[in-house]
């Protein structure tokens, strides 16, 4: 249960993700403000299709989202090219990494992110990374196992005719949804 007041800054990888982990968040009292923050997302309509649709979720249930928009493609493949296989750990490090760093110097009491909700996460890794960045950073980290929301939260943001994206985010990824049919 959640510090009435306590403010957290929630990583959101997408809003069809984020709809249950805000849900679930603010009925455990907290004070949920959004960042995004996904410069692995990939190719640019793509990133564009899914910040657009975060705009208009978060006017739709008047939710603070702090938009850090940076589209990076040069970084990211660089820095995932020598070792494909653990391009998540980058990704995930580098996403909630620049999270915990802008919730500490603006005054949030923790971080958490939306990534905990999906089951086609490396979760256990999600969550060392998360208790390790806190440490780094001295602030709390909000570990929550919000995988058992995903199918209703996927429900709800279809209700709501979201934007509903086929793959993780990176150009890898959408390759394997290809490779995997």
């Amino acid at each position: 249960m959640g510090v009435l007041n306590m403010k957290v800054l929630l990583h959101i990888c997408c809003a069809p993700c984020s709809v249950m982990c805000i849900d679930e968040l603010k009925k455990d009292n907290y004070e949920v403000t959004g960042y995004w923050y996904n410069p692995n997302i990939h190719p640019f309509t793509e990133y564009k299709s899914r910040m657009e649709c975060l705009k208009e979720y978060s006017k739709m249930i008047n939710l603070e989202v702090i938009y850090n928009d940076v589209y990076g493609l040069v970084e990211f493949t660089k820095n995932v090219i020598d070792n494909l296989n653990n391009r998540c750990d980058y990704c995930y490090k580098e996403r909630l990494e620049n999270t915990v760093k802008y919730a500490k110097e603006n005054n949030f009491d923790a971080f958490s992110t939306t990534l905990l909700i999906s089951p086609y996460q490396k979760h256990d890794k999600i969550k060392n990374i998360g208790e390790e960045l806190s440490l780094k950073y001295d602030i709390k980290f909000i570990y929550k196992d919000f995988r058992e929301y995903f199918r209703k939260g996927q429900n709800k943001a279809r209700e709501l005719s979201l934007y509903m994206q086929k793959y993780c985010g990176c150009i890898f990824s959408e390759q394997e949804r290809y490779l995997k049919k």
